[in-house]
């Protein structure tokens, strides 16, 4: 592997940012993060001078960014400590000690299922650790916090015949409508305070299921711990719903929300606050409809669970590997044009976006002990290409220019340390 920039050949786009170059056809090779020819500009040119400067972002732009994230940090925690004093005693008085226990350590194995799916799924493009920190600790703090605060005012909107009509209600309407809203504010608050991280469907998936698998992970406390403190039959009790929900069904919750940062991640493409909210408000109608459906098999549960369950999960499974195709033709899209500058060659773009070039560059790599220095430089190239796509969608382009500048030069120094 090359590790020095190559000069553009004739006829390629190597001029200046700004420049506009008649818009190529592969510009879009997807579905997803589409180009509309009124705002594609070439890749800066490779040179052995540093780039020119671009002079300063429009004036407070770059300051927003940073205050939205730090808002976002700083905020977050302190509802996740706030919302811990009305989560931790509603789970005790429900469960009591010994079940609370017992509860936290079985919730841990359905976790581990949300959050391996999460890791595989971000391996591409992985987001800030900080980031889905503040994703799982929303959903398995905030979220029922809100959802506790909410649903006792949401009840006396609604009359009841009895007590069973009250508890269809609950798991049937309140539950869906409540739980996803609550879940899905943590992603809004993402999408507008920390946007440069959450661009496109891949990412509303990501951070959506990391949400969803703190709530669930909370909600697998009480429920496990409650078959614990309120049976007669403990264990047999705990067997069942532990089979239901910690084997059948641990990506029930990721499903359901999965869908709303689905949605919005689409509207993300669009950088714009107003589209953010309304995908917002749209996305909300699949999962809480999805979230219905399952709450309300009945005595027909396992009929319903082969039949409409499992083809939906099947069905996300595959969406999954849909949206992880058209990202990395994306991605090689993006560094292509880079190549065409003179910064990568051809045979690069095949290492660093595809797979398989991966998964040659690291062995290739870690045979003169510079895996760790491959690593960086593959994901440097990937932030790089989403950087470009932001560019593209013609919004705070300044802004994106200067953060393209800085990981160019970033790729520059990584290829020094993977040439060692």
């Amino acid at each position: 592997m090359s590790m020095h920039p190559h000069q553009p050949g004739s006829g390629q786009a190597g001029g200046p940012a700004g420049t506009r170059d008649p818009f190529p056809s592969q510009a879009n090779p997807s579905w997803m993060g589409r180009v509309e020819p009124e705002y594609y500009r070439p890749a800066p040119g490779a040179n052995a001078a540093p780039l020119p400067p671009l002079g300063p972002p429009p004036a407070g732009l770059a300051g927003r960014r940073s205050t939205g994230l730090l808002a976002l940090t700083v905020g977050g925690a302190a509802l996740v400590f706030l919302s811990l004093f009305l989560v931790v005693p509603f789970l005790l008085a429900n469960t009591g000690v010994g079940g609370f226990m017992v509860g936290l350590v079985l919730s841990l194995i359905p976790l581990s299922a949300v959050l391996l799916a999460v890791y595989l799924i971000d391996r591409w493009e992985p987001e800030p650790k900080r980031l889905l920190l503040f994703a799982f600790t929303w959903g398995a703090a905030v979220s029922i916090a809100v959802t506790l605060l909410i649903q006792p005012f949401f009840a006396l909107t609604f009359q009841f015949s009895d007590v069973a009509d009250f508890r269809t209600f609950m798991a049937t309407v309140q539950a869906p409508v409540l739980e996803e809203f609550a879940k899905s504010l943590g992603l809004l608050l993402i999408l507008l305070l920390a946007r440069k991280h959450f661009d496109g469907p891949v990412d509303g998936v990501v951070f959506a299921f990391t949400i969803a698998g703190g709530f669930a992970f909370t909600e697998n406390i009480l429920y496990f711990g409650r078959a614990i403190a309120e049976s007669a039959n403990p264990g047999t009790d705990l067997a069942q719903v532990f089979l239901l929900r910690g084997v059948m069904s641990p990506f029930a919750h990721a499903i359901f929300t999965g869908t709303t940062g689905l949605i919005m991640g689409f509207a993300a493409r669009r950088w714009h606050s107003g589209a953010s909210v309304l995908a917002f408000a749209i996305g909300l109608i699949p999962a809480m409809l999805l979230h219905n459906r399952w709450n309300s098999m009945g005595t027909g549960f396992l009929a319903e669970y082969i039949l409409i369950q499992v083809p939906i999960f099947v069905l996300a499974v595959v969406g999954i590997i849909l949206l992880r195709v058209a990202e990395n033709r994306l991605t090689r899209q993006r560094l292509m044009e880079y190549s065409a500058a003179g910064w990568f060659s051809p045979a690069e773009v095949e290492l660093l976006a595809t797979p398989r070039g991966r998964r040659t560059a690291l062995q290739r790599a870690a045979g003169y002990n510079r895996r760790p220095q491959m690593k960086a430089f593959l994901h440097s190239a990937t932030r790089l290409a989403f950087t470009r796509q932001r560019i593209l969608s013609g919004r705070d382009v300044r802004l994106h220019q200067l953060e393209e500048q800085q990981q160019l030069q970033r790729i520059l120094a990584l290829r020094g340390a993977v040439a060692g």
